[in-house]
């Protein structure tokens, strides 16, 4: 089992900033893939950044250019620098983990955080 745990969310006004964390704890070593999702209120939940084993993160085209996705090996968490927000960026935010090869699967291929509420007012 893999516990996630995110903090950092908040309200701020467009063009703010804001810095998610994940600290992941229990059989990580398990996972090789780790992950940021949001969902918006009354749509799906979609991803928003992706490290694929070793690789450099992907991200979404909505948020490329502005959110950087993080990860400090010593102390298992995660990060979500998100700057330049915009109010269609709000949602709330998980943070995940799984295996690669099942990744593209149906949710319960990964384990999630509770979820952390992020609000852009403009």
């Amino acid at each position: 089992q893999v516990q996630l745990k995110e903090s950092g969310g908040g309200s701020v006004q467009a063009g703010g900033s804001l810095t998610l964390s994940c600290a992941a704890s229990g059989s990580i070593s398990s996972t090789d893939c780790m992950g940021w999702f949001r969902q918006a209120s009354g749509k799906e939940r979609e991803a928003v950044a992706t490290i694929w084993r070793y690789d450099n993160p992907g991200y979404a085209n909505s948020v490329k250019g502005r959110f950087t996705f993080s990860k400090d090996k010593a102390t298992n968490t995660l990060y979500l620098q998100m700057n330049s927000l915009k109010p269609e960026d709000t949602a709330v935010y998980y943070c995940a983990a799984g295996r690669c090869s099942g990744w593209s699967g149906p949710p319960e291929n990964k384990y999630w955080g509770q979820g952390t509420q992020v609000t852009v007012s403009s």
